[in-house]
């Protein structure tokens, strides 16, 4: 991830499109003028400063329909507060006007340029004449859709003119050029124009620049008043009133945009008597754990005029509400918030409610545990008129914030592990149906008095995955024995598992980074 000093071209730009397969064709934003197309269908580009004037021939990135699904999906999301169309679409690229587009090449052609993941010029998305940027998906992963969707976004991020986004430490020092973010799991963020790769939440942001800690860049100002277009029209009012837009008064769903910190949604529920309410409220994602939000969700529920509560879980950018309401008008005011690693400033995107009345189809879920010598062992049993779909085992600190410790088998009755706290941890099921409704289970408190000088429990012996138990977020790297790196990637906090089921039998060593500590240990897949 590099960026150029905005040139001015005072030369002919041609660009010739070389149709190597066919491309799923996306569009975000389809009725809007400004364009950025993600192009992964192999370019030549003639008439440039890149490559010191000389023809670039660009392969094709040679990824699957739904390794670019999932890139589109997450770089669509970045740009959702935004009118502006993401495209893979390169017909409404050329309908666009040269002053309003830019296309972002992906492709694994990139001996021409230094170990970049990508590149681009500041400002060119209104220089208008087609100047690319380029993301080197050889160089991602290789071939990773969370690297090069965040490199997309970062690239075409300078066009519309951002520099980098960088941290420093109290005393003004830098500490990171590309500043990394903070946190773990759902809720752990970076800037799209920092370093990215390693973190969940991602989004815009308000902060300092590598020319000085007092150099700060407003992200969304920028992107809004200099490039030809500005946010998109709010789609539902703030107010709470006879005009709110209403949900009616049994099942619903709706969806909406979050598209700046003060934008709020409002939305009008009417009860004629008493019931039992159900509401899922979730950020668009493209995976588990809410992978790829933008948008962590807060939402205030009122009864008329009067605030009843306010749902803002702190690890979870989701909402799950479970509640008695009494005959009357309520209002759920739909938010983005922040957390223990961001402000609220880029905490943006889309969102689905899905709400309805009723029994659950979940009845019992009944939770027990105790501890086994330093094992902490619990069992469940669950009463439900519809199968099981997924079941969480969550933890936490303190009895009010949970967060995900490990996914289970639907059909699985008991859960055992070694903790790594030292006081006491509470623990509950989430237990969803095969109809998307959701129930929680009893809390069960365990008191563990491990200690451990590691960081990470690792199962040696495996068949299909490897199971890490982590007492922090981490990067590993897993390697055969002849030292080559077979794979990578992050965990989070609690219990994770690592895919080796197409691995051949041997030795292999994980190493896990976190905290500026790396442990390292064997594994044997039988």
């Amino acid at each position: 991830m590099k960026n150029f000093t905005s040139l001015k071209l005072l030369f002919f730009v041609s660009l010739i499109s070389l149709k190597a397969f066919s491309v799923p064709r996306f569009n975000s934003f389809p009725t809007a003028t400004a364009t950025i197309y993600l192009d992964f269908d192999g370019h030549t580009v003639i008439g440039t400063s890149w490559n010191n004037g000389s023809p670039l021939f660009c392969a094709a990135s040679g990824m699957t329909d739904t390794q670019i699904t999932e890139i589109f999906n997450r770089v669509a999301e970045d740009y959702r507060p935004f009118n502006v169309n993401i495209t893979t679409d390169s017909t409404k690229f050329l309908a666009a006007p040269l002053n309003r587009r830019i296309r972002i090449i992906v492709t694994p052609t990139s001996s021409w340029t230094s170990g970049v993941g990508g590149i681009s010029y500041i400002g060119s998305f209104t220089w208008g004449d087609d100047t690319p940027g380029f993301v080197f998906s050889d160089r991602l992963g290789p071939n990773n859709p969370k690297y090069i969707a965040e490199c997309c976004s970062h690239e075409s991020g300078h066009t519309v003119g951002l520099s980098h986004q960088s941290s420093y430490d109290a005393n003004c020092n830098l500490v990171e050029t590309y500043s990394l973010g903070a946190g773990s799991g759902q809720v752990s963020w970076s800037p799209i124009m920092g370093n990215s790769y390693y973190r969940n939440m991602t989004g815009w942001n308000d902060g300092p620049t590598p020319y000085g800690c007092t150099n700060t860049q407003d992200n969304l100002t920028i992107i809004t008043a200099m490039n030809g277009f500005g946010y998109r029209t709010d789609d539902y009012a703030e107010t709470r009133s006879a005009s709110t837009y209403t949900l009616g008064s049994g099942a619903f769903t709706a969806n909406g945009v979050i598209t700046t910190s003060s934008d709020q949604d409002a939305f009008k529920y009417q009860v004629s008597q008493s019931v039992n309410f159900h509401l899922d409220a979730v950020p668009f994602n493209v995976g588990v754990d809410n992978a790829g939000a933008n948008l962590d969700m807060k939402i205030s529920l009122y009864n008329g005029s009067v605030l009843i509560r306010t749902y803002d879980p702190a690890s979870s950018m989701s909402i799950t509400i479970d509640t008695l309401l009494n005959a009357g008008t309520y209002y759920f005011v739909v938010d983005g918030t922040g957390n223990s690693n961001t402000s609220n400033y880029g905490s943006l995107g889309s969102y689905s409610l899905n709400g309805f009345t009723g029994a659950l189809p979940i009845h019992e879920i009944t939770l027990t545990g105790k501890t086994d010598k330093e094992k902490h062992d619990l069992t469940w049993n669950i009463v439900a008129d519809e199968p099981i779909r997924a079941i969480i085992m969550e933890v936490s600190n303190d009895g009010t914030n949970f967060r995900p410790l490990t996914s289970l088998n639907a059909m699985s009755k008991h859960y055992n592990y070694i903790p790594f706290s030292n006081s006491t941890i509470y623990y509950r099921l989430k237990v969803t149906s095969v109809i998307d409704q959701t129930a929680y289970s009893n809390i069960v408190a365990l008191r563990s008095t491990v200690k451990s000088d590691k960081l990470f429990a690792v199962s040696t012996f495996v068949t299909s995955e490897i199971t890490v138990n982590a007492a922090v977020g981490f990067h590993y790297m897993l390697s055969d024995a002849n030292g080559r790196m077979i794979a990578v990637g992050n965990g989070i906090e609690g219990m994770n598992k690592i895919n080796v089921n197409n691995k051949s039998a041997g030795l292999y060593v994980i190493q896990m980074f976190a905290n500026n500590l790396k442990q390292s240990e064997r594994i044997i897949k039988q």
